[in-house]
């Protein structure tokens, strides 16, 4: 992102009560009143809060805000918005509209609980006026808060609130200088932005799917999730307490014969993971996923515009995409863990299953053993989807290092056909043995389509 100047938050908060021009409402739910605390102690407060609220007690929430959703969901966010900013109008339009610029900050948020055993989580949001009498925008946002305690993470809320309604009247002529200033002081160490949504004119030739990407391009998130329904909803909704099946890749080719390719792999990786779990437990979800980073050290970086093409055409045939920061299997994992401690299942082609084991993880100081470690730390298996015997002879020339040896069925070659030699080979060995990596059927009757696999 372009470098934007720094204003820390006192001046964020000073300045926005020295505007005459706006004048606004708070309420907070779960972590203090740390947002408006800001405004209150900078000076000049009545510059700026008409109101501030929070609504601890659920009958109270209840009453104002509407009962039937949970408290701290994207429901109860926009119903909080819709009552403060209703309120705000009705009190003051009349006799400030003409020269003020109204907003609305709220938010519900879960932060750390006293056994820390809840998910730190919270939904944030902003309804403003750019001109006095002008229509309004709106920008809300899902976060998880990486601080370890309580007080930590009130704080860090508190900077973000201030720094969002700042971006929202000074950062926003851009979309990198309103994420920039967004982002200032909080964002990445203490708290992730893992979902954005938006409206209004002040938004103007803003993509919602730029923004996800952009989050997890600049380190903000680390991982975002893109619905074929348009559904718009953060990874924790669609992962929490789910089977899930993942078939990663870089879907780099868009055409309808690799296509019918990714299609099938993930069809076989939830049809194999069902198996596993028979008919008493709910079916898994299956999702493809990406990564914003580049597959080897001195790939470049792909671009947003790139990363969106591919992501666009999985969503077109219907299915749904996370798109991860790093490109590890193992940091996909740890991510998906998160929120779930249901049976994962990566799906890949031994294209990719080579490029994961040759890998020397230099970034880890267990370098291997510990990439494998994490990967299946939690109930994890790969399923290994075959490849053709030409397409293997042509990857492994072009990618790897070489010294894998394998055997053939019908022009096909298995994850148990496939072997390395030693010492590396008594590893692939152990995870065939152990079930860590189990291989799928071989295709009965291949297509001239699945005869182009592992070029994808």
């Amino acid at each position: 992102m372009p470098s934007i100047e720094k204003v820390d938050t006192h001046r964020k908060a000073l300045t926005l009560n020295l505007d005459p021009s706006t004048f606004g409402s708070f309420a907070e739910i779960g972590a203090g009143q740390e947002v408006a605390r800001w405004f209150l102690v900078v000076g000049g407060a009545s510059g700026t809060v008409a109101k501030t609220i929070s609504a601890y007690d659920k009958e109270v929430s209840d009453d104002l805000y509407g009962a039937g959703s949970r408290y701290v969901s994207k429901q109860r966010l926009e119903a909080m918005l819709d009552n403060e900013w209703a309120q705000l109008l009705t009190q003051l339009d009349k006799t400030r509209g003409a020269h003020t610029r109204f907003f609305s900050f709220v938010d519900t948020v879960s932060a750390r609980n006293f056994a820390g055993t809840n998910d730190s989580h919270g939904w944030v949001g902003l309804r403003f006026q750019l001109q006095p009498g002008g229509p309004p925008n709106e920008f809300l946002l899902h976060i998880n808060m990486r601080d370890p305690s309580n007080v930590l993470q009130q704080a860090a809320i508190g900077i973000l609130g201030v720094n969002l309604i700042y971006a929202a009247f000074y950062q926003i002529h851009t979309r990198e200088s309103f994420l920039e200033g967004l982002a200032q002081e909080v964002v990445k160490e203490r708290i992730e932005i893992d979902f954005v949504d938006f409206r209004g004119p002040a938004f103007a030739g803003w993509d919602r799917h730029t923004l996800l990407a952009h989050l997890v391009r600049e380190g903000l998130a680390e991982a975002v999730f893109f619905s074929s329904i348009d559904a718009t909803v953060p990874p924790n909704e669609v992962l929490h307490k789910k089977a899930v099946v993942l078939a990663p890749g870089s879907f780099e080719h868009v055409d309808p014969a690799h296509a019918l390719i990714h299609t099938q792999l993930l069809a076989a990786g939830i049809q194999e993971l069902r198996k596993e779990l028979g008919d008493t437990n709910s079916a898994p979800i299956g999702i493809f996923c990406l990564s914003a980073a580049p597959l080897k050290p001195k790939e470049p970086v792909p671009d947003i515009p790139d990363l969106l093409r591919r992501i666009d055409a999985l969503l077109a045939r219907g299915a749904d995409v996370l798109l991860f920061r790093e490109p590890e299997l193992y940091a996909m994992t740890a991510f998906v863990n998160r929120y779930t401690i249901a049976p994962l299942r990566f799906v890949a082609g031994l294209s990719l299953l080579i490029r994961a084991f040759e890998d020397p993880y230099g970034s880890l100081e267990g370098r291997r053993l510990e990439a494998l470690s994490r990967l299946f730390a939690q109930n994890v298996r790969i399923y290994a989807y075959p490849m053709t015997a030409a397409d293997l002879q042509e990857w492994i020339k072009s990618f790897s290092a070489g010294g894998w040896e394998w055997s053939e069925t019908n022009g096909w070659v298995s994850a148990k056909q496939l072997r390395l030699a030693p010492p590396l080979g008594h590893l692939y060995a152990y995870l065939l043995a152990t079930n860590f990596l189990v291989p799928t059927q071989i295709p009965v009757a291949p297509t001239a389509s699945e005869l182009s696999y592992g070029a994808a």
